[in-house]
């Protein structure tokens, strides 16, 4: 075999290599992360105990607007459940987080009844904090 012949062997070989590293190699490529699921859990923990509770419990105290959204407590308080301040309003419809009034009262909707929430906590809820609400609503609202 001539040294030119060995030579393309020996490219062939190496781009061959490459080929199968670049395919297989040791760090496979990363899947896009799907956002965790919205739970109620993850509601009550990262917004409903910090921003509600203080003033919707039934600890020592009668629950503001009768809404207790204590942990244990929010799902029933909340999900189909028609508001005490607006007639023909429904705190939470589950899959409808736009004809949800909890939704209204956290946007600040313009025609709630009364202040938007939560009154005693300027600033209001980040957007972020209001879309993780909404997604648990668009999810079906589900007590998990």
């Amino acid at each position: 075999m001539s040294m030119r012949a060995v030579r393309i062997a020996v490219d062939v070989l190496a781009l061959s290599a490459l080929v199968v590293a670049a395919g297989c190699g040791g760090s496979s490529p990363t899947a896009p992360s799907t956002p965790a699921a919205v739970t109620l859990t993850r509601v009550q923990t990262e917004i409903l105990n910090s921003n509600c509770v203080s003033c919707h419990t039934d600890e020592g105290r009668t629950p503001a607007a009768g809404l207790n959204l204590r942990s244990g407590a929010a799902f029933a308080a909340l999900v189909g459940v028609a508001s005490s301040g607006k007639p023909g309003a429904v705190r939470v419809i589950p899959n409808n987080p736009a004809g949800s009034y909890l939704v209204q009262k956290l946007e600040g909707a313009s025609d709630i009844v009364g202040l938007r929430m939560p009154r005693n906590l300027p600033p209001f809820l980040s957007d972020a904090q209001i879309a993780l609400v909404r997604q648990w609503i668009q999810a079906g609202a589900l007590n998990n």
